[in-house]
């Protein structure tokens, strides 16, 4: 199980930072992810990392903004968020994926980030 939080109101240029807490056992885990889902539009990918070799990857639009990172011995996935834009009001969601499978197909719920003036 997932559960994200870290969501907020702030404004553009300010900086945001979600976490994701797994309960359970993680070492069936390959990757953990961040997704955002803006409203009228489709769930897309924003940031994964391995979960035991720390191997990170940036959808364009956050790479250089964002950094994803995660801590084994807590089981937290955060994702800090800088140079906030307006486009980037979302709902974001954390998931994992397990070894053996192709997707992410375990998910937390949403934590809703409004970039606005």
């Amino acid at each position: 199980q997932l559960q994200a939080s870290g969501g907020g109101l702030v404004q553009p240029g300010d900086s945001l930072r979600l976490s994701c807490a797994a309960s359970g056992r993680t070492d069936g885990i390959l990757a953990m992810g961040w997704f955002r889902q803006a409203p009228g539009k489709e769930r897309e990918f924003a940031a994964t990392i391995t979960w035991n070799g720390g191997v990170t990857s940036y959808a364009d639009s956050v790479l250089g903004r964002f950094t994803i990172s995660r801590d084994i011995a807590k089981k937290t996935v955060d994702l800090q968020m800088y140079s906030l834009r307006p486009e980037d009001t979302a709902d974001y969601y954390c998931a994992a994926r397990r070894y053996g499978r192709s997707r992410f197909e375990i998910w937390g719920q949403g934590t809703q980030v409004t970039v606005s003036s």
